[in-house]
């Protein structure tokens, strides 16, 4: 038993056509990049930063749940395990970032690093060989801990052995240590030292939020393109979905806690080499899309997730989350292509093909590892019971 047969030909044809998308995207962010290399870098950059987000999210959200063993997580576990899993391709997607790291980062230019005592004195961190090795170590971390808990997970299925679910119960707690501190350190190497000069105490926990935000916001949506085909339309709830919204609200104010945090600590400072990373994102051109982020990225997902009846309701919270899943592409551009275009958006079709090449060839992963495990996890002590209560409750 693999996936739902009912649910597999939804998922064959989401892979074909988001393969098809990916492979068509990709092409054409190559052959309108080919007169400009360095576009094409930094559109594949703020690309990759972005779908990279949804897995690093799905593999955080997955040892939170089996940290805390909560029934919250039983129908989006397939989900979460899946797109941990897709880890592997973006290990591999990240090497033109390598490979081009000399056009995208001040400190990769000699030249440039020779005449900047600030890039001097950086240059113990932020240089080409330290970039790759610490690569390595990123991804060495995560693709160990995905590789262990989906491992158990599928013995879990097979066997029934109960331990299991301790032993995944065990390696979550210090996993999420050691993700955490490979999420900060891949922030700060592959985003922030864009601008070198500037620094931020708290970034690598602004994208933790990011990254849960964004993972479990796809994950609901996807919950909703599933939620109607057996074993999972016979096991999902309302009070699955409240909890799911409620985590849901959780991140949105943490990111925003966060986002705020981070403006006024820099603002408060402000110190010359701390402020224009705001001062050009705050003002000018850019002003517009940080006002968009404030009303549509928190105060309306905020003041729709307060609300019990939109919790409740999948279909509704499905459309919360997909926006979400959209307006954090929009974040994630505000952070990272202000690095090169400083006085107001310039949208690049690079930069739409980049997005839509790695995100239909990551789609397409996401789809195929989907279809190799059933929906709901198999022999799972912590499940049992859980339908006879839901439908009774």
């Amino acid at each position: 038993m693999t996936s739902s047969d009912a649910a597999r030909p939804t998922l064959d044809r989401l892979q074909r056509n988001a393969l098809v998308c990916g492979v068509i995207g990709v092409v054409l962010v190559v052959v309108l990049g080919m007169h400009d290399t360095q576009q094409l870098l930094r559109s594949y950059l703020f690309a990759f930063v972005y779908w990279i987000s949804i897995p690093l999210g799905c593999t955080a959200i997955l040892m939170l749940h089996h940290l805390t063993g909560g029934r919250w997580g039983l129908p989006i576990r397939r989900i979460l395990e899946a797109g941990s899993r897709t880890i592997r391709l973006m290990a591999i997607l990240f090497v033109p970032v390598l490979l081009g790291m000399s056009k995208l980062y001040l400190w990769a230019n000699a030249a440039i690093v020779g005449a900047d005592p600030i890039l001097q004195n950086k240059h113990w961190w932020l240089n080409p060989t330290g970039f790759v090795v610490r690569y390595f170590v990123y991804f060495g971390i995560w693709l160990l801990l995905v590789g262990l808990l989906n491992r158990w997970s599928r013995e879990q299925d097979q066997t029934g052995n109960p331990a299991l679910a301790d032993r995944m119960n065990a390696i979550s707690g210090p996993g999420l240590v050691f993700w955490g501190f490979a999420v900060s350190g891949a922030a700060v190497d592959w985003v922030m030292s864009l601008e070198p000069h500037w620094y931020s105490t708290i970034y690598g926990l602004l994208f933790i939020a990011i990254e849960a935000l964004i993972a479990l916001s796809f994950t609901l949506f996807v919950l909703r393109m599933l939620s109607d085909f057996p074993p999972l339309k016979d096991s999902v709830a309302p009070s699955h979905f409240n909890d799911l919204g409620n985590i849901l609200l959780a991140f949105t104010m943490l990111w925003a806690y966060l986002s705020f945090d981070q403006l006024i600590i820099t603002w408060a400072g402000n110190l010359k080499e701390e402020i224009p990373w705001y001062m050009q994102r705050a003002f000018g051109g850019w002003a517009p899309v940080g006002v968009a982020l404030i009303v549509l990225h928190f105060f309306v997902p905020f003041l729709l997730l307060l609300q019990r009846g939109v919790k409740r309701r999948l279909k509704v919270l499905s459309i919360v989350a997909g926006w979400m899943v959209v307006l954090t592409l929009v974040d994630i551009y505000w952070i990272v292509v202000p690095s090169w275009e400083t006085l107001a958006p310039r949208v690049h079709l690079t930069d739409i093909f980049a997005v839509i090449g790695i995100g239909g060839l990551w789609v397409a992963a996401f789809a195929w590892q989907l279809k190799k495990l059933p929906l709901l996890p198999l022999h799972d002590p912590r499940f049992e019971g859980v339908l006879l209560h839901e439908h009774g409750d």
